[in-house]
């Protein structure tokens, strides 16, 4: 029997020292209260709450996620909505790695949660939370069905010809090796909401969405059915981002090896945590680059050059694979507020049927909207993400 249309869900997202939470109502996207609990496993977690437009914080010691789900708990029952009241239907759990066995939301069982544990070779810095949170989550909400939604589902669509690395087949097969696609339940949320907004069918619809916050993702969409994505076996593969340098030559490990004697942990670390904007320009946050860009720093504008140039890159490469493009749209927090980096992507694309409108792109709006001349063939749009009531939406439907 399906959950009544007002029906809450607990939208839970474990990270490895996190504990990110929302509480909302799937069918009309109302957030009851929302908030983290961060720096698990140190000395001092920061504990945020966020309800009814007031915000709560305090520190406190958080040493597992069994304790970060007991502070989020206090939480509720400090400043509300109170939990037990609130009828939850459900509770849906963020997995960053499905492996290539999981392509649709499932309701976790043992079996499933031992699967979400061996995958977690595929994703160290991100399966084991959420193993974690789920377990905890479990044990203080034992009587509704726990929902895991994977962040690579949505790209177990890919073609062999896509998803296939060009290494031994023996051992790819063996080791599960090959392209599996990251942020997907961001990109099945946008490129449904572009559907909706411009009132057409999903699967008319040629699509390019740009994921571009920390992390950052493309992907290639055909009538709602993902062809292509940037990310690869592990969230390191693609383009540029806030700390990771995106594709690089595969010999730079052995190279710096040789070089400088780096171990393989220590080039890895450097790939995923000191690269992308911050080694360029010694910041991540584009907030930040922007103001390095307004004085005239020479790192920063090089720093934006190299991001630019990738987006570019893969741009083509899908406009390629798909034929024809309908519509390209930007997310998540750079794509959502960052005009330049909008401007910079489609210049000198026009040819290509790519025309913005330099007004409307540097307009700030929280809603989604077109960004494009009346003129350009291909629809160019910004469309806030929302995870959370994805995952909202995807928990509910399996109750």
């Amino acid at each position: 029997m399906s959950a009544a249309p007002g029906a809450p869900v607990l939208v839970l997202n474990s990270g490895s020292s996190s504990l990110k939470y929302q509480l909302l109502i799937p069918a009309t996207a109302d957030v009851l209260a929302a908030g983290s609990v961060e720096k698990i496993g140190e000395s001092t977690g920061l504990i945020t709450h966020r309800v009814a437009g007031e915000s709560f914080s305090s520190e406190d010691a958080v040493p597992d996620h069994d304790a970060a789900l007991a502070a989020l708990i206090r939480q509720f029952a400090d400043h509300g909505p109170d939990l037990d009241d609130a009828g939850i239907v459900a509770v849906g759990h963020r997995v960053v790695h499905g492996g290539p066995d999981f392509s649709a939301p499932v309701v976790v069982d043992d079996a499933v949660l031992s699967e979400i544990s061996e995958l977690s070779a595929l994703a160290p810095l991100h399966n084991p939370g959420a193993v974690a949170g789920i377990r905890a989550a479990q044990g203080l909400f034992p009587r509704v069905p726990h929902v895991a939604v994977f962040d690579t589902a949505f790209f177990t669509s890919l073609s062999p010809a896509a998803y296939t690395y060009a290494i031994p087949r023996e051992l790819a097969e063996r080791h599960r090796i090959r392209r599996y696609g990251m942020h997907g339940t961001s990109h099945q949320y946008v490129s449904q909401t572009v559907a909706t907004f411009l009132g057409g069918e999903l699967r008319d619809l040629n699509q390019i969405v740009l994921h571009l916050g920390n992390g950052c993702s493309a992907s290639a969409i055909r009538g709602g059915v993902a062809i292509d994505t940037s990310m690869g076996l592990t969230p390191l593969q693609g383009l540029v981002m806030g700390t990771r340098s995106g594709d690089v030559d595969p010999s730079l490990h052995s190279f710096l090896n040789a070089q400088l004697g780096m171990s393989i942990g220590e080039i890895d670390t450097m790939l995923n945590k000191e690269s992308g904007l911050k080694g360029l320009s010694g910041v991540n946050d584009f907030r930040e680059l922007e103001k390095l860009l307004a004085a005239g720093e020479r790192t920063a504008q090089l720093a934006l050059d190299v991001y630019v140039h990738r987006l570019k890159h893969y741009l083509g490469a899908y406009l390629v694979q798909l034929g024809r493009l309908d519509t390209l749209t930007f997310t998540a927090g750079v794509g959502e507020n960052t005009p330049a980096v909008r401007a910079g992507t489609v210049q000198g694309l026009a040819g290509l049927g790519l025309e913005l409108d330099p007004a409307l792109n540097e307009a700030r709006s929280k809603v989604a909207r077109v960004i494009s001349t009346p003129s350009s063939r291909v629809t160019i749009l910004v469309v806030p993400t929302d995870e959370e009531l994805a995952i909202g939406r995807q928990a509910i439907a399996l109750t």
